[in-house]
């Protein structure tokens, strides 16, 4: 069973990284439209106050965690025999929760040495050290499938080790819910305080910049 659980994160975070990532333009109209973000790039965000940009952080996570809840209570219904299809989907709906924290913390993804710093994330939020494969960060055709290969391997124990509740078939829809629910959460707040970090570094390299005033913070939905 543990093998089917590790392909199948590896096939859905793979999905993640080849068709489904998150148009970075589009995202940067959202912000501007829910949370009215004077900036014309990501780059601005380092003239925004640091409290909302944890804010808005916060409010995408959450709103990944409703939709991978949704998403588990569904497929719950079907007990273990859906685990393999829901985890597909929990890795994309995680990773493109960690591109959009990867952009609020003004981090892009469009060359291959950025890209490879999106994966060193979803590393640490999976709570995996890649420090071998990191000699292997540029090039990237071989550096990502093998985070992708270690991410897997350690998900897949968690997913193991407490995701037998889905074996009972009145249980497993709310199980289900609840597991892809904390699934989100405890990824989603440990990719926050990666790039949190990052942007605090990058910060201090810089010049004072005008903060721009935090208007009231809406949910962002995915």
């Amino acid at each position: 069973m543990r093998h089917h659980i590790e392909t199948a994160l590896v096939q859905g975070l793979t999905r993640a990284y080849e068709t489904v990532r998150v148009d970075p333009a589009r995202f940067l109209i959202q912000l501007r439209a829910a949370y009215g973000l004077p900036i014309t790039g990501f780059q601005g965000v380092y003239g925004i106050e640091l409290t909302h940009l944890d804010e808005i952080a916060e409010s995408v996570i959450r709103s990944g965690m409703k939709i991978a809840a949704a998403e588990g209570a569904g497929l719950g219904l079907g007990g273990i025999v859906t685990v393999v299809p829901d985890l597909g989907i929990l890795s994309t709906i995680t990773m493109r929760t960690i591109q959009k924290l990867s952009l609020i913390y003004g981090f892009e993804f469009n060359t291959d040495e950025e890209m490879a710093e999106l994966w060193v994330a979803a590393a640490s939020a999976a709570g995996v050290d890649i420090s071998r494969e990191l000699l292997e960060k540029g090039v990237i055709n071989r550096f990502v499938p093998r985070v992708i290969q270690r991410i897997a391997v350690q998900a897949s124990g968690e997913v193991v080790e407490h995701w037998a509740g889905r074996m009972i078939p009145l249980l497993s829809s709310l199980i289900g819910a609840g597991l892809n629910y904390y699934f989100v959460r405890a990824w989603g707040r440990r990719a926050r305080v990666h790039f949190r970090g990052k942007h605090l570094d990058v910060r201090a390299g810089h010049a004072p910049a005008q903060v721009a005033a935090a208007p009231a913070t809406p949910e962002l939905s995915s």
